[in-house]
C-alpha cells in the first residue's frame, strides 16, 4: 500500500479516528465511574452520620452508647482509615468523642466553601489528609439539639477504596477498550480494503488496457462503480473510432493529391527540355516530398493514439529477414537474425514492421555480403519500464560522424546511385520519437554501420 494512496489515508484517518473517539469515550466512562463510587461511598459515610446523630439524642452519656450502636469493626482497628469524631462546641472546652480507630489523633475539618452536600440537611463530603498523612473521604455535619446542645459530626474512610475501585475499574475498560479498538481497526481495513477493491480492479484493467493486454474494462463492478466503467468503455471505444476515421482520411487524402501531381508531372514531362516545365517537376517533386511528409506525420500521430497494443518482436523479424534476402537475392547477402522467444514491442505491428523493414533495407542496400540483427530485452533500473533494443549491422563502407549526424534528415542521400528517396532513416526516427524510443547510428562490429533501435517493450 503506498503512502499517498487513498486507502492508506482513509485507513489512517478511521484509525486516528477510531482511537480518538475510544479515548474520548474511555474517559468519559471514568469519570462517571468515579462519580458513581464516590456517591455509594458518600452514602455509605452519610448513613454513619446519621447513626451518631441519632445516637446523640439518646439519654446515655459518654463515648459507650456510640461505639454500641454504630457496628463497625473498623472503627475499632487503630488507624484502620475507619475513623468517627463527634465535637461539642458549645462549651467552653470542645468535648470530643471519637473511634478507637483514632487513636490519640483528631480529624481535620473540610475548609470552608469546600466540599459538596450530599442532599439538603445531609453532610458536607470532601477530601483531606487525615493520620499518618491517609487521604480521607470526609463526612461532616453540624447538629443542634437545643438545650441537649450543638455538635459538630465527622465521619471519615479511606479513600484508597475509592481509587483501587476506579483503578480496577479503568484497567478493565482499558482492556475491552483496546480489544475493541482492534477489532475495529481490523473492520476497517477490511472495509477499506475490499470497499476499494472495485477501484483497484478498473486501475489494473486500466493498466491491462495500456499494456495490450486487453481492449476494455472486463467483469462486474458495483453498482457505485459500474457508471465509471461503462464510461470509461465508451471512451476507448470512441477513441478507436477517431482514430480510425483519421486513418480513413489520411488515405484519401493521399489518393486525392497524389493523382493530381502525377498528372502535373506527367504533363511537363511531354515538353521535354522546356524550362518552364522543368521547373514545374522540381517544384511538383518537393510538393509531392512535403505532402507525403506531412501525410506521414498524421499517420503516425494518428497509429499512436490507440491506447496499448502489444506487438510480437520474433515473427516480425524472421519475416523481414526473408523478404529481404529474396529482394537482393541477385547480392546473395546473408541475413543473421538473433531474437529471444518472448521479445513484445509496445506499438502496433505496422510501425514496427516499418521500422525495421527500412533498417534492414537500408543496411542490404549498403552491404557487401552479411547482415546481421540482433534483438535484446532491457529493463533500466530506474523506470522499470521494458524496452527492446533491435541492431542492425552490416559489413559495408559504413558512415563517419558527420554523415551520422546527417543521415536521418528527410530525404538526405549520400550515394544517388542507391535506390530509394532517402525517406527511411527519417520515418525510422519520427515514428521511434512518437513512441518515446530513439535511434542510434555508430560503427558495427562487422565493419559497417551499426543502426540501434530503442523502443518500449511488453
Amino acid at each position: 500500500m503506498r503512502a499517498n494512496s487513498l486507502a492508506f489515508r482513509l485507513f489512517v484517518w478511521a484509525k486516528v479516528l477510531t482511537v480518538v473517539i475510544l479515548l474520548v469515550t474511555g474517559i468519559a466512562l471514568s469519570q462517571l465511574y468515579r462519580h458513581a463510587v464516590e456517591r455509594a461511598f458518600d452514602w455509605r459515610l452519610d448513613v454513619y452520620v446519621r447513626t451518631l446523630v441519632a445516637d446523640l439524642a439518646s439519654p446515655e452519656e459518654g463515648a459507650e452508647k456510640f461505639q454500641q450502636s454504630i457496628g463497625e469493626p473498623l472503627f475499632e482497628l487503630p488507624l484502620s482509615g475507619w475513623y468517627w469524631q463527634v465535637t461539642r462546641l458549645d462549651t467552653p472546652k470542645p468535648e470530643v468523642h471519637s473511634s478507637r480507630s483514632l487513636w490519640e489523633s483528631n480529624l481535620p475539618r473540610l475548609p470552608e466553601g469546600q466540599g459538596a452536600v450530599a442532599e439538603a440537611g445531609g453532610a458536607r463530603m470532601g477530601y483531606a489528609l487525615g493520620p499518618e498523612d491517609v487521604r480521607l473521604r470526609l463526612a461532616e455535619r453540624d447538629v443542634d439539639l437545643g438545650d441537649e446542645g450543638r455538635y459538630r459530626i465527622v465521619v471519615a474512610g479511606d479513600a484508597s477504596e475509592i481509587e483501587d475501585e476506579i483503578l480496577t475499574f479503568d484497567r478493565i475498560i482499558a482492556a475491552i477498550f483496546a480489544a475493541l479498538a482492534v477489532a475495529l481497526l481490523l473492520t476497517t481495513a477490511l472495509q477499506v480494503r475490499f470497499g476499494l477493491a472495485p477501484l483497484k480492479r478498473i486501475s489494473q484493467s486500466l493498466a491491462a488496457i495500456r499494456s495490450g493486454q486487453a481492449e476494455r474494462l472486463q467483469g462486474e463492478f458495483p453498482v457505485e462503480i459500474a457508471p465509471l466503467a461503462r464510461e470509461t468503455n465508451a471512451l476507448l471505444e470512441a477513441n478507436r473510432e477517431i482514430v480510425e476515421r483519421a486513418r480513413t482520411h489520411v488515405g484519401n487524402l493521399a489518393h486525392a493529391l497524389k493523382t493530381p501531381l502525377s498528372v502535373i508531372v506527367n504533363e511537363a514531362a511531354a515538353r521535354g527540355d522546356d524550362p518552364l516545365a522543368q521547373k514545374v517537376i522540381e517544384q511538383a517533386d518537393i510538393m509531392r516530398d512535403q505532402i507525403a511528409r506531412q501525410l506521414e506525420r498524421a499517420r503516425l500521430a494518428a497509429r499512436f493514439t490507440v491506447v496499448g497494443t502489444l506487438t510480437d518482436v520474433p515473427p516480425v523479424v524472421t519475416a523481414l529477414a526473408r523478404t529481404m534476402e529474396k529482394i537482393h537475392r541477385e547480392r546473395d547477402i546473408a541475413i543473421a537474425i538473433d531474437v529471444p522467444e518472448h521479445a513484445r514491442f509496445r506499438g502496433e505491428l505496422q510501425d514496427l514492421e516499418e521500422m525495421i523493414g527500412n533498417l534492414v533495407d537500408n543496411a542490404c542496400k549498403w552491404a557487401q555480403s552479411r547482415v546481421a540483427i540482433e534483438v535484446t530485452e532491457e529493463r533500466p533500473a530506474a523506470d522499470g519500464q521494458a524496452k527492446v533494443r533491435v541492431i542492425v549491422d552490416d559489413d559495408g563502407p559504413g558512415l563517419s560522424p558527420a554523415e551520422r549526424e546527417q543521415v536521418a534528415q528527410r530525404g538526405q542521400r549520400f550515394d544517388e546511385s542507391k535506390p530509394g528517396s532517402g525517406l527511411g532513416l527519417s520515418i525510422v526516427v519520427e515514428l521511434a520519437l512518437l513512441y518515446d524510443g530513439a535511434l542510434m547510428l555508430g560503427t558495427a562490429p562487422i565493419g559497417g554501420l551499426r543502426a540501434e533501435l530503442f523502443l518500449p517493450g511488453g
